[in-house]
């Protein structure tokens, strides 16, 4: 097995530990790590970015699966919501996806890197704080509007949408352990829209093999299987671990993936 090989099974069992415990956070990982691993499998700089993004969400369809299904069968997952969400979901991933095709990957990397210090800070304060619990899902059309802001900017950054839908739903009185469920739950159908505008939107020339538009298979296939053996252990702590001091640790290690994101190559 190839040292690239090793190096996107890492990262993918890595990235399902974070999607199961903190329902945010495995994509971020994936595109700061894979915009500085891609140029040395043969992906052009000017594409690095781009590549690392459709790459790091095509792994995420498997990903969001094995963790949804492990919430699900933990009883942590509002359907009512997702059923709600997806829609928006859907038409912002791919619309998120088309517009980062047109951007120069150096803005990209602005974008991204911005991202991570916003999600860092709101880990690092805790916001929105848990309310009341609610007794029913939460549902209707403003869900949708707000999915489809949330598809296009994980459209954007290369995550299921976790670190926005999660903060939404807990502002909306969902337990916080729900609201991860319910977010593993709406990644995939960011994630399958998101890739495949990134393939169907994309045609960049001077790309490798195996690669399909802008998704590099060898690494989203390799990732994918690591990670669909990982998340449920991930699922498994969130229902164990305290929550506030991991979120500030998690804080500063996702300041610490945007600057890598900013400084690389």
């Amino acid at each position: 097995m190839s040292l690239a090989w090793l190096i996107y099974l890492a990262l993918g069992a890595v990235a399902g530990v974070l999607a199961g415990l903190l329902g945010i956070g495995g994509g971020l990982v994936l595109v700061a790590a894979l915009v500085w691993l891609l140029p040395t499998q043969g992906i052009p700089p000017e594409h690095a970015v781009h590549v690392a993004l459709a790459t790091a969400l095509a792994s995420i369809v498997l990903t969001g699966l094995s963790s949804a299904r492990a919430h699900h069968r933990r009883g942590s997952v509002l359907w009512p919501t997702v059923a709600w969400l997806v829609p928006g979901l859907v038409l912002g991933g791919w619309l998120g996806s088309g517009l980062a095709t047109a951007l120069e990957g150096a803005w990209l990397r602005v974008f991204i890197a911005g991202y991570c210090y916003l999600a860092a800070a709101q880990m690092a304060l805790d916001w929105p704080r848990s309310r009341l619990e609610r007794a029913d899902a939460p549902r209707g059309p403003g869900y949708t509007a707000a999915g489809a802001g949330i598809g296009a900017v994980s459209a954007l950054v290369g995550i299921g949408g976790g670190s926005m839908t999660v903060p939404l739903l807990v502002w909306r009185g969902v337990r916080p352990v729900r609201a991860v469920g319910t977010s593993s739950a709406c990644g995939v159908a960011i994630a399958l829209a998101s890739a495949a505008g990134y393939a169907l939107q994309g045609a960049p020339q001077g790309l490798p093999a195996g690669s399909w538009g802008y998704v590099f298979l060898p690494a989203a296939v390799g990732i994918a299987v690591a990670s669909v053996l990982t998340a449920p252990l991930g699922t498994r702590l969130a229902h164990r671990l305290s929550g506030p001091a991991l979120r500030r640790v998690f804080a500063v290690f996702l300041a610490v993936v945007g600057t890598s994101v900013w400084l690389a190559p």
